[in-house]
C-alpha cells in the first residue's frame, strides 16, 4: 500500500510504500525492518556498555533473547485484549497476523521487563543493573521504531494548526485538515531521554536501578501527554480512560515515590558517580592500570611458582657456593708464596 504524505506548512510532500520488497508472494514491510533496526542499534549500544556496567555480555544476550520473545508476545496480547469490538473473538487466527500491525508498546515493555528480569535472576546477574542498561536500549528502540508509524500512517493525533502539522490519505479518513505527528513527538523525546540518561548513567548514577526508575518516569510523563493527542488509543472497557495514559500516570507516580525512597542509596556494580564508585571499591576506567609483570617462559611449563623458586634458588645458591669456594682457593694460592719468601 502506498500513502501520500505531506507537511503543507513546511512544503514537504512525498509518497511511501509500506512494502520494502517482496520474495515471491511474501512481502517484507518497512515497519518490520525499522523495528528490527531499532532493536539491533539498542543491542549494539548495550554490547559496548557492558564493560562500563560490569555486566557479562554473554549472559546479557540470554536476557535479550528471552525479553525480545516475551516483549513481542505481550505487545500483541495487550493490543488484542484492549482492541474494541469482537474482531479477534470471531477470528482468533488473526491474533497471529502481527505483520498487519497491532503491537502495544506498554505490553511489550511489561513482557520484556518481567521475563527479562526473571532470566537475569536465573543467570545470577544483578537485575537492577540489567534494567538500567535495558532502559537505555528501550529508548533507542522506541526512538527508531516510531518511524515505522510514519510509513504505516498510524499513531497520529487530532487536528492542529502548528507548522509541522501532517496530512495524508490515511489521516483524512479520521481527521479533517492537518494532524499532530505523534510518532515524531515520541521519537524525538525518546532520543532526548536517551542522551540525558546516557550521561547520567556514566557520571551521576548512585545506585543500580536508578536509571531504570528515571526512564519509567521520563517515558511515562511524555507518553501521558502524547497519548492524549492520539486518535487511535486503546480504551479500558466500560471506562472512558485510555489504557496507555493510565499506565503512564501509574509509572510516573511509582517511579517518583521509589526515587524519593532510595534517594540516599549508594550501591553500584558499574559506572556512575565517581565518589560512590570509589566508596564501593570500583576504580575509574580512565585510571592507569598497572601492567602485568612479564614472566619469561621456561621448559618447566606450568609448574607452581613455589616449585620454580625452589629450583632456581637451589641452582643459584649452589652456583654462589662454587664461586665462593673457587675465590677462597685462589686467595689461598696467592698467599702461600708470600709465606715462603719470609725468612
Amino acid at each position: 500500500m502506498t500513502h501520500q504524505i505531506s507537511f503543507p506548512n513546511l512544503g514537504l510532500e512525498f509518497s511511501v510504500n509500506t512494502v520494502a520488497f517482496s520474495i515471491g508472494n511474501f512481502n517484507v514491510y518497512w515497519y518490520g525492518i525499522i523495528i528490527a533496526a531499532g532493536f539491533l542499534l539498542a543491542l549494539v549500544y548495550a554490547s559496548f556498555s557492558c564493560k562500563k556496567m560490569n555486566i557479562d555480555i554473554n549472559r546479557l544476550f540470554d536476557v535479550v533473547i528471552v525479553g525480545l520473545i516475551a516483549g513481542v508476545i505481550f505487545a500483541r496480547l495487550f493490543y488484542v485484549v484492549f482492541y474494541p469490538g469482537d474482531k479477534y473473538l470471531k477470528n482468533p487466527a488473526e491474533i497471529l497476523q502481527i505483520h498487519d500491525g497491532g503491537l502495544a508498546i506498554y505490553g511489550g515493555l511489561i513482557g520484556a521487563v518481567v521475563f527479562g528480569s526473571i532470566t537475569a535472576k536465573l543467570r545470577k546477574m544483578k537485575v537492577a543493573a540489567v534494567l538500567d542498561i535495558a532502559s537505555l536500549g528501550f529508548l533507542i528502540g522506541q526512538g527508531v521504531g516510531r518511524w515505522g508509524n510514519l510509513i504505516n500512517q498510524e499513531a497520529f493525533g487530532g487536528p492542529t494548526d502548528l507548522p509541522w502539522g501532517m496530512y495524508s490519505d490515511n489521516t483524512a479518513r479520521v481527521v479533517e485538515g492537518n494532524v499532530h505527528p505523534c510518532f515524531l513527538y515520541e521519537s524525538l523525546l525518546c532520543f532526548l531521554g536517551f542522551v540525558a540518561l546516557h550521561f547520567f548513567t556514566r557520571r551521576f548514577r548512585r545506585y543500580d536501578g536508578q536509571t531504570f526508575l528515571l526512564y519509567i518516569v521520563w517515558y511515562g510523563f511524555c507518553r501521558f501527554f502524547i497519548e492524549g493527542l492520539r486518535t487511535d488509543s486503546l480504551m479500558i472497557p466500560g471506562v472512558n480512560l485510555r489504557v496507555s495514559q493510565v499506565i503512564a500516570a501509574a509509572c510516573v507516580v511509582a517511579g517518583i515515590i521509589l526515587l524519593v525512597i532510595f534517594r540516599h542509596k549508594t550501591s553500584l556494580t558499574g559506572c556512575g558517580d565517581p565518589h560512590v564508585m570509589e566508596a564501593v571499591g570500583l576504580a575509574e576506567e580512565t585510571a592507569p592500570q598497572p601492567e602485568e609483570e612479564h614472566t619469561t617462559s621456561t621448559i618447566f611449563g606450568d609448574l607452581p611458582e613455589e616449585e620454580l623458586k625452589e629450583i632456581f634458588d637451589d641452582d643459584s645458591s649452589s652456583q654462589n657456593q662454587e664461586s665462593s669456594s673457587e675465590k677462597e682457593k685462589s686467595e689461598t694460592e696467592t698467599k702461600e708464596p708470600e709465606k715462603e719468601e719470609k725468612p
